[in-house]
């Protein structure tokens, strides 16, 4: 009893806040329609039977859950042999409502705040769900068959094990890297598409910047060329998603070893200057002037590119592998190069915990992580080079060169 009140108390609360949300809904988008939709009163009502329902079964009817469940499948196909509303989705949030107070009574509160949480969200997206759908156009569902067949369908498929000499492949990290890249492509149209061009582009660089700058580098290169009147706000895109890897860096290695953080973070800190300060001359340039012309959409997954760079990065990785099997890295400094030239935060996260095993110096791992941070800004420099627009080339290039001219004074400065 005692643990029974206040979960009917909780389940009670989440089931009037489902409730709140469908009736608003509701009446949001038809406030002169219809009122016997269910609302708060209804859907208190069914996540208290839940809570109740689970707690008796639980306790001495094993049937009463069910049973419930059973009275509610019932009560909505008699509603609708009535001719009364009985909607796929006001069933499916009936039932959400009693197994959230199935799950209080059960003691996963933290399950049902977020079951219910999730409920409301998509209650609450009727309208602009319906509106976003009804602007799809063919192209938008090719995108999105594409992305999902890339990873739902053959991302399973793909053996997550090493092959070849020293076991130097491994074709499912190779496969990542094709659907990172695609991805980031794909989050970009969707972006574009929801919140307008300029404002898609720079949410995509962010992003981009945590999942992977050099890959952004490459996918915003790309679409320099094809459109080149955007080749700026490329440029700025790059810019800024190079300018965010740089803290995450510092904080994924952080987790690992806070020492090693603290000695990498003045050099990083220092080579985000040139980024920081173009970002800042561009975003004063542009704030007055009209944007170009609309950018054009297509198809985002360029599954060409992407498998080329894939398969570059396979090779690096294989190298990466050789070079640590037959320990020609007395010297690490190599390794962390090569390594940087494809990924930050494999050699970030090794060198870190090789410094927490005492198998490294945190001076020689600090100097190593500043050299591979060094190395990628170099690769994405020559990305933006051999890939970008003229326009594009120039600005990225400065920057990156002037980053990485700066984290190699760094490295005598501060090592």
């Amino acid at each position: 009893m005692d643990t029974l009140l206040p979960g009917i108390l909780t389940s009670a609360s989440l089931g009037a806040l489902i409730g709140l949300i469908r009736q608003w809904s509701e009446l949001s988008e038809d406030p002169a329609g219809r009122d016997d939709f269910g609302g708060v009163r209804t859907y208190t009502l069914w996540a208290m039977v839940g809570c109740i329902a689970a707690y008796a079964s639980a306790a001495s009817s094993p049937l009463l859950l069910p049973v419930a469940l059973a009275a509610l499948a019932t009560q909505q196909v008699m509603a609708r042999q009535a001719g009364q509303p009985a909607g796929n989705t006001r069933f499916a949030a009936f039932i959400i409502a009693v197994l959230v107070g199935a799950l209080v009574a059960w003691e996963e509160r933290q399950a049902a705040v977020l079951v219910a949480g999730v409920a409301m969200v998509i209650l609450a997206s009727k309208k602009p769900l319906h509106d976003w759908m009804r602007r799809f156009t063919e192209q938008d569902i090719r995108a999105t068959l594409q992305f999902v067949a890339i990873t739902g369908v053959i991302l399973p498929l793909v053996p997550d094990r090493t092959f070849g000499p020293w076991g130097g492949f491994n074709p499912y990290a190779t496969w990542m890297m094709v659907i990172l890249i695609s991805g980031l492509g794909f989050v970009g149209y969707v972006a574009m598409r929801l919140l307008g061009t300029r404002a898609g582009i720079l949410v995509t660089s962010l992003l981009g910047g945590l999942a992977s700058s050099t890959a952004t580098t490459l996918a915003f290169s790309r679409r320099s060329r094809e459109v080149p009147e955007w080749s700026g706000h490329f440029a700025f895109a790059v810019v800024a998603a190079c300018t965010v890897m740089v803290p995450r860096v510092v904080l994924a290695i952080a987790v690992v070893s806070p020492a090693l953080a603290l000695r990498v973070a003045p050099a990083f800190a220092l080579m985000t200057v040139p980024a920081v300060l173009y970002g800042v001359i561009w975003w004063r340039r542009r704030a007055g002037s009209s944007a170009p012309a609309e950018l054009p959409l297509h198809n985002p997954l360029g599954l060409a590119t992407s498998i080329k760079f894939a398969l570059l990065y396979a090779i690096i990785a294989f190298l990466i592998k050789v070079i640590t099997t037959l320990e020609w890295n007395a010297s690490l400094l190599p390794l962390s190069f090569v390594s940087g030239l494809t990924d930050m935060d494999a050699i970030s996260l090794s060198l870190a915990n090789s410094r927490e095993a005492g198998s490294v110096g945190l001076e020689t791992a600090g100097f190593a992580v500043t050299l591979a941070a060094v190395a990628n800004a170099v690769m994405k420099a020559v990305l933006a080079l051999t890939l970008g627009s003229p326009a594009m080339r120039r600005p990225v290039a400065v920057v990156l060169g002037l980053t990485a001219a700066v984290g190699a004074a760094a490295l005598w400065l501060l090592h």
